[in-house]
């Protein structure tokens, strides 16, 4: 039957049979996550950071993506400036050496990082949260354990909508990007907040004797004061009442003089030539140089 020197065939090679599809190697894809970058695929080196979703990128790698978008892969893109990534704080781990090496890789019996808490290696077998307020990473095992509002390592506060679950998988991206879009809205709306703030101190209200009657009617909250200008510029301190506002947008004027005005001293006056006691001329000025007396 063609099967000569005594060979015996498989059902296999007589049937078509369906393949399995190809298993992915867990091990390998954790190394991969835990390792590399996600846009280079280059291994990960200080400094690291994160995005929103728990993502590892190296960022001298993410900063050239962000600089030529056609580098940057479609699961990047999302990350639109260096505002949403996060420089994280990562805790050596000391039973780990670079030069280890087998069959020409690196050793993947270490990790390169651990929990500073309980100890636990992040290679990918535990799971691992970080704080989007200051970066610190440690393991999900010591969040639950140490059930507080403040780092554990660098004692900063922090809520629920901070932490982010490092490469986690896809329920834990749906709730990633939910609270990445929170945190964003937050971010938002206190800047809105710090603007107003910022617009309020750089404006006063002017009265209504020294708006132009010429120019047209404007709101209160946006007609600018001289003074306050002068002000910042100067380093003085901001008029604390209107009293003190109208004075000094008077001084502002070309028709404002030192001598007419009542609430300077006259010890002040006298160092202008326009005081009385400079009209007449009879000595010199002790402040500027007068050429008829010397």
């Amino acid at each position: 039957m063609g099967c000569d020197g005594g060979t015996i065939p498989r059902r296999d090679e007589l049937v078509r049979v369906k393949k399995k599809p190809e298993a992915k190697d867990k091990d390998s894809e954790l190394i991969f996550q835990w390792r590399y970058c996600a846009i280079t695929q280059q291994i990960l080196q200080s400094p690291i950071v994160m995005c929103g979703l728990g993502k590892l990128y190296n960022k001298i790698s993410l900063i050239e993506s962000l600089l030529n978008q056609e580098r940057m892969p479609e699961s990047a893109r999302h990350i639109k400036g260096l505002k949403d990534i996060k420089d994280l704080n990562l805790t050596p781990n000391p039973a780990y050496k670079d030069d280890d090496k087998t069959h020409g890789e690196s050793d993947s019996r270490t990790a390169p990082y651990i929990c500073p808490v309980i100890g636990l290696e992040m290679s990918g077998k535990f799971r691992f949260v970080a704080l989007w307020t200051c970066g610190c990473v440690f393991s999900e095992r010591a969040l639950k354990e140490i059930d507080t509002k403040t780092c554990h390592k660098c004692q900063k506060p922090f809520t629920n909508d901070d932490v982010v679950i490092l490469n986690g998988n896809e329920e834990d991206l749906v709730i990633m990007k939910q609270r990445m879009e929170l945190r964003q809205q937050k971010h938002k709306k206190k800047r809105e907040k710090n603007r107003v703030v910022v617009d309020v101190s750089a404006t006063i209200t002017a009265p209504k004797d020294e708006v132009d009657k010429n120019t047209p009617s404007t709101s209160a909250a946006t007609v600018k004061n001289g003074a306050s200008k002068v002000a910042l510029i100067s380093g003085t301190k901001r008029p604390g009442s209107l009293k003190e506002a109208t004075h000094d947008a008077k001084k502002m004027k070309s028709t404002y003089s030192v001598a007419k005005d009542p609430k300077v001293t006259d010890v002040y006056k006298s160092i202008f030539t326009t005081h009385e006691s400079e009209k007449q001329q009879n000595r010199a000025h002790w402040v500027t140089y007068n050429p008829f007396y010397n």
